[in-house]
């Protein structure tokens, strides 16, 4: 059968910081799932744990205080609505939640792939297309060496254009110097944690080869897909669906590709 679009796992209100938009409301966001047939959201506004040493500037004010504002949040007896954050994953392969909060949240999606947080996510110097490949894969196996419930996981926007913020090359560049064998080694592990892995893509990257070869091979690997559509503003909403359906038709995705939670 084929991927049923139902879902939207990766959402922010006005209350990340890079939103701020008056009308990204919860509210408006179950509109928009009603809108679309949607069963299943994620509030994941950006979160840094108090508890965690090192927030940079952006993350500090984005604590639990902070993000717990949008609790409770609406319901309605079609859609599950779940609380849930947007983490990071700082230079020193620290995440910013700690044990004791997992548990307030029902999901937690992580980008590895923040690299444009200069002295945050990452060093200076590390602008090379060959040294920017393999920290990105370094840190994407060092997530997975953490003890945490991958299960409730999710791997956020891994080939987003962010990966080339002050890099000598392209973020194809930098995607075309992983080798299929570096990526085979990293997704048949992320198969095996049970996280999921973000579809979170624009229409121009639908037809992208460069941008679609990682997917395909976590797909080989066994890894689960879910949709996100990283919306910060309504407009962000309006073009979800059709990014949805042109990135399920290009990888070909049935329902057993599909990533669910513990």
């Amino acid at each position: 059968m084929k991927f049923v679009i139902n879902h939207d796992l990766h959402l922010h209100s006005q209350l990340s910081s890079c939103s701020r938009h008056p009308e990204q409301t919860a509210e408006n966001l179950l509109r928009y799932a009603k809108e679309n047939g949607l069963r299943h959201l994620c509030l994941t506004d950006h979160f840094w744990d108090d508890a965690i040493p090192g927030a940079n500037g952006f993350y500090q004010p984005q604590n639990y205080p902070h993000v717990a504002q949008a609790l409770p949040l609406p319901t309605d007896s079609d859609v599950t609505f779940d609380f849930g954050c947007e983490t990071d994953f700082d230079k020193h392969m620290t995440l910013g939640v700690s044990h004791e909060t997992l548990d307030k949240f029902r999901f937690i999606i992580v980008p590895t792939s923040h690299l444009h947080m200069t002295g945050f996510t990452i060093e200076p110097d590390e602008n090379g297309i060959r040294e920017r490949a393999e920290l990105y894969m370094r840190r994407n196996h060092a997530l997975l060496d953490l003890d945490l419930p991958f299960a409730k996981m999710g791997l956020a926007h891994f080939t987003c254009g962010l990966l080339d913020r002050n890099c000598e090359g392209s973020r194809d560049d930098i995607i075309n110097a992983i080798g299929d064998d570096a990526f085979e080694k990293f997704f048949v592990r992320l198969a095996a944690s049970g996280m999921g892995l973000e579809l979170n893509l624009p229409l121009e990257d639908c037809t992208n080869e460069a941008v679609l070869r990682p997917y395909r091979i976590a797909r080989a690997c066994g890894c689960k897909f879910y949709l996100g559509s990283d919306a910060h503003t309504p407009d962000g909403l309006k073009e979800a669906m059709a990014r949805f359906t042109a990135i399920v038709d290009a990888l070909d995705l049935t329902e057993e590709d599909k990533f669910t939670f513990a």
